[in-house]
């Protein structure tokens, strides 16, 4: 889930903050705040990530703003969850806005909103196999559970055991620096993830390996499953 979330305060000089309400420190309390709903109010066992991507507020520095923006991504995996999340999310930027002395309730929006992937079991094996096949088996690992987010899930959420879901995840980082990386125990610093501004797939073997695991995966459906050629 995502969120576009607009807090409401009263604007005024800087050398005045007394005749504000004063959305830039509403909108810092509500981020630190929202860090605690998975620490505080998610079991252990479950899992769940409350991102704030994007913090807005002002133009000047001696101005006070009468808004700011934060934009949130909300990452969950059981419905039970998910409702949990986006209910203390929910409360505690209205609890914020109140305790600041807001004279407008936050605007809580929608940006988009996509369902579990679930892989189809079957659907993996088969597709699994015939690219284990060609690669090798030593470059096809289960990562197990991930919180990245596809849309593509609703395709089999749409038509349950109609559309065969197999979701794969693709590396491009440099082989050896990878591995060093682990060796070093230093992998999450030294390997930028996705997203990341110093994230650059090295182009080969990255292309061809891309492009043979794709073309074996849609043959082994397009050619009933028999082993791709």
């Amino acid at each position: 889930d995502a969120l576009r979330v607009r807090l409401f305060g009263k604007g005024g000089h800087g050398s005045r903050p007394e005749t504000t309400i004063d959305p830039v420190v509403l909108a810092a309390s509500t981020v630190m705040r929202l860090q605690t709903v998975v620490s505080r109010e998610i079991a252990g066992g479950e899992t769940a990530v409350v991102t704030v991507g994007s913090v807005r507020a002002g133009t000047k520095h001696n101005i006070i703003p009468d808004e700011a923006e934060l934009q949130l991504n909300i990452r969950t995996y059981t419905p039970e969850v998910r409702t949990r999340v986006l209910a203390a999310v929910e409360r505690i930027i209205r609890g914020e806005a109140a305790t600041a002395g807001a004279e407008k309730e936050p605007e809580i929006t929608e940006i988009d909103t996509f369902p579990v992937v679930i892989n189809d079991a079957d659907a993996v094996d088969r597709t699994m196999a015939a690219v284990s096949a060609v690669l090798g088996t030593e470059r096809v690992v289960d990562p197990g559970q991930v919180t990245g987010s596809e849309d593509v899930g609703i395709f089999a959420t749409a038509a349950p055991g109609q559309v065969p879901l197999c979701y794969w995840l693709f590396g491009g980082a440099d082989a050896d620096e990878v591995i060093a990386a682990q060796r070093a125990g230093t992998f999450e610093r030294d390997i930028p993830s996705n997203h990341s501004p110093s994230f650059a797939p090295l182009v080969e073997p990255t292309l061809t390996t891309g492009v043979t695991a794709l073309t074996t995966a849609a043959l082994a459906w397009l050619d009933g499953g028999r082993p791709a050629r």
